[in-house]
């Protein structure tokens, strides 16, 4: 399962199953990539690059993984990047920084179960943003039908994923996930993010 992620995870020389005792996670090294030359002006500074892209609103989801053999509890991080990205067969996206210390964990699970929030829940998404506290402290959950990742309780729809792909994107990683299960409850808004902040549709 998820030898696309294994591959990968060798790869980069991150550890691909759990030893003897819990471990920290290590963060994958940021890469050394450049869109310029040394001697060249970067076409756009990040602050720039953080105000223009912000211009886009998203929704926002909460990526979940299953706990591993000597793991204390699940894992999971908010995520902005999630996209559907085939019909044919069923797949999805989303982005992780290649910094990100919950990634290793989603990968060496091989599955993830995507909660898509809605317009209720941006304190639910502030506890999912947070590093080194317990996420799931006091949030409720149950398993995703296939791969037994958190499906959050009361979230508008949720879609649970194999890995199928890890491919490179610069200082992130795209995962692409395919679609073993999925549900939706039909009622509610999303949430929504734009220019840093949360927001909902108005009439």
């Amino acid at each position: 399962m998820a030898a696309t992620v294994v591959r990968y995870l060798r790869a980069v020389g991150a550890p691909t199953s759990a030893a003897a005792g819990p471990e920290p996670v290590d963060v994958l090294p940021r890469p050394d990539l450049r869109a310029v030359g040394e001697d060249e002006r970067a076409p756009v500074s990040p602050a720039e690059f953080r105000a223009v892209l912000g211009n886009f609103a998203s929704g926002v989801t909460v990526i979940t993984a299953p706990p591993g053999p000597d793991e204390d509890g699940p894992a999971g991080f908010a995520c902005q990047s999630f996209a559907s990205l085939s019909l044919d067969p069923p797949l999805v996206t989303f982005m992780v920084a290649r910094t990100s210390t919950t990634w290793p964990r989603i990968a060496r699970a091989g599955v993830f179960c995507v909660n898509i929030l809605g317009a209720e829940q941006g304190g639910l998404c502030r506890s999912f943003a947070v590093s080194g506290a317990d996420k799931f402290a006091g949030v409720s959950h149950t398993p995703a039908p296939v791969t037994g990742s958190p499906q959050l309780d009361a979230v508008p729809a949720w879609i649970d994923c194999r890995i199928h792909a890890v491919h490179t994107g610069g200082d992130h990683l795209i995962v692409v996930g395919r679609v073993v299960a999925m549900g939706a409850a039909g009622e509610g808004e999303p949430l929504l993010f734009h220019k840093g902040r949360f927001g909902r549709f108005s009439d």
